[in-house]
């Protein structure tokens, strides 16, 4: 048949602009996510927390062509305001958002959870879980119908996972979010969804003790037989990012070979 006839269909994200906060380095599951979306035609934006991280993200931000690399702690709302303002100039506006942020003291991820500090619990909330809440509500001017937030989360958010400890819960109340957030922007045409990952040996997962069992353990009992990589987040991202997911809101979308399904 003629190509008039079958048209080559445009990448998913073509004409896109997205901002994504969380790069740590090229092994990490938002660059999976971020070199995805630009290969499906998104623009980006990206941000980094200090001089060492910006030494990762900027030569990988810049193999994309981003126009936009700023500085951002997602606990300083004066760096997450000017942010936004260098992303309405640039721009005028943002179709999508991905959150995969993370953070718990060390101390906290070994041992008994009942031993969590009250400072380390107040910590790991508020940057693993109220920082999509405060990154979502400054998004929120900028946003038309039809974008999209998604953010990452673990199993350990149902399930107790050994050495997860706080973070569990913290992925617990970012899910949670991730519906009452689905809610409040549902009726503006903006969707909000999350990817829950496999194990992935990333710079974030490498402060979890024991981490080289739970890999083997996870490729034993998956069906599928494997572990996940970034691209498998990347990929599965790109959908959830797109049009393709139009009728798709706050949801938790496993990426895992199958882990969740199983009992044993």
């Amino acid at each position: 048949m003629s190509e008039e006839a079958h048209p080559s269909t445009p990448p998913l994200l073509a004409g896109k602009r997205g901002l994504v906060v969380g790069v740590a380095n090229q092994r990490s599951i938002a660059w999976g996510v971020a070199s995805n979306a630009a290969a499906a035609g998104a623009e980006l934006a990206f941000t980094f927390q200090g001089d060492a991280l910006e030494k990762r993200v900027r030569p990988l931000a810049e193999s994309v062509d981003a126009p936009i690399i700023e500085p951002l702690d997602v606990t300083d709302d004066e760096q997450m305001a000017q942010l936004f303002q260098k992303i309405q100039e640039t721009w005028g506006g943002l179709d999508f958002v991905v959150h995969s942020v993370a953070f718990a003291d060390r101390d906290d991820l070994k041992g008994r959870t009942i031993d969590t500090s009250r400072d380390g619990f107040h910590k790991a909330l508020e940057i693993s879980a109220y920082s999509l809440i405060s990154l979502a509500r400054a998004a929120e001017p900028l946003l038309a119908p039809g974008a999209s937030l998604l953010t990452m989360t673990y199993l350990g958010s149902i399930q107790a996972v050994p050495n997860y400890n706080v973070m569990g819960i913290a992925k617990a109340a970012l899910e949670a979010s991730v519906r009452y957030l689905a809610l409040d922007l549902g009726p503006n045409g903006i969707r909000v969804n999350a990817i829950s990952a496999g194990p992935v040996k990333t710079l974030a997962a490498s402060g979890v003790g024991g981490l080289r069992g739970m890999l083997g353990t996870a490729a034993e009992r998956a069906p599928l037989k494997r572990n996940i990589d970034t691209d498998d987040v990347g990929r599965a991202a790109t959908y959830l990012l797109s049009e393709y997911a139009s009728g798709v809101t706050g949801e938790i979308h496993y990426v895992d070979a199958g882990l969740n399904i199983t009992a044993w």
